[in-house]
């Protein structure tokens, strides 16, 4: 790329991106923490992606997704997940009308910008598979007939990380599909502090006002395509998914060739698929862009990467005994690797 219409892109993206700053002023008041959080959700907005989150009740995940929805001007819709659940309580279903004698399609709660899949691992595998579908494809199927969803499309899913009984594991092809698994952690005193100001009252009514349109998340998602990146910096995101696989050594860059990745075999059964090396890429070019950046340096993908990589690995009996988690091995990995 040439240099001037770098600087041409740079002007563009930093009038595109400037939506962010006043997204996160506005989730954060109401929101007190949760910035990287806050973060995720926009990229996985700006990417087309999914986020699992993953975290103990009453840390304001619900919170977040529903003001975001407020502040971009989205609709927002919240699926409780019970063992119970039918495909048609998400997706919706065809209802016969006695007066006009006909069928007509009742849109299940998945019909909205952005959709919160509350304990997502608690409905079974028909249920798993129909919002997979709409993850995926975006569209459902209801009665034979194909429905697209809203644009853009958002899917949070969250899960209690201590609490298994009466859960169904998901599948790994799920997993898979969600642009960031994010963990979501206790707040600092001074964001606590902050909460319980704001929440302890009979009534609390906390809403975010709207400061940017779904039109503005579309024009940024369309120019993120076209944030450099240098040929460089997509070996390295190429080696990092490379070396979470065992036996793939002979993959990695010449640069690599002096890495000492030994443990990766011990602590791997299966590595990152290559779904890996895309989202990272979107990913690292998002977060270039809420940045300001027109291009992606080094430092983008590792920002993202162990929320893009950790969920895509598969660890064996000797790191669980070892109490090494996926978190860790993508962590050793960015640690060893050499970074451009």
């Amino acid at each position: 790329m040439e240099q001037q219409e770098l600087n041409e892109l740079q002007q563009r993206v930093l009038a595109a991106s400037a939506f962010a700053g006043r997204l996160r002023v506005e989730i954060g008041r109401v929101v007190a923490g949760q910035e990287k959080l806050v973060s995720r959700m926009i990229i996985g907005l700006l990417t087309n992606g999914h986020l699992l989150v993953e975290g103990l009740p009453g840390l304001a995940k619900t919170l977040a997704v529903k003001t975001l929805a407020q502040a971009v001007g989205g609709t927002f819709s919240r699926v409780q997940f019970t063992p119970d659940l039918l495909p048609a309580d998400v997706t919706g279903t065809t209802i016969y009308n006695a007066a006009k004698g006909e069928f007509s399609v009742r849109r299940g709660p998945i019909f909205a910008n952005v959709v919160l899949a509350d304990e997502i691992n608690r409905a079974p595998a028909k249920v798993q598979a129909a919002l997979l579908e709409a993850m995926q494809e975006r569209q459902v199927t209801i009665g034979g007939e194909t429905h697209a969803l809203p644009h853009p499309f958002l899917v949070m899913a969250t899960q209690n990380p201590i609490e298994q009984e009466g859960t169904y594991p998901l599948p790994e092809a799920q997993i898979d599909r969600f642009l960031f698994k994010v963990r979501v952690d206790y707040p600092s005193r001074d964001d606590e502090r902050r909460i319980v100001e704001r929440m302890a009252h009979p009534e609390t009514k906390l809403a975010a006002n709207r400061v940017c349109s779904l039109d503005e998340i579309l024009e940024a998602r369309a120019l993120l395509d076209k944030i450099y990146m240098d040929e460089k910096v997509l070996d390295y995101v190429l080696d990092l998914v490379v070396a979470t696989r065992p036996g793939r050594r002979d993959s990695l860059s010449s640069r690599q060739s002096e890495t000492d990745l030994s443990r990766i075999p011990e602590w791997v059964a299966v590595g990152a698929s290559p779904r890996a090396p895309i989202a990272l890429t979107l990913a690292a070019r998002a977060h270039a862009f809420l940045e300001g950046r027109a291009y992606v340096v080094p430092q983008d993908v590792k920002a993202v990467a162990p929320d893009v990589l950790a969920h895509r690995v598969s660890l064996t009996y000797e790191a669980e005994a070892e109490n090494v988690s996926a978190l860790d091995v993508v962590n050793f990995i960015l640690e060893n690797l050499k970074t451009p």
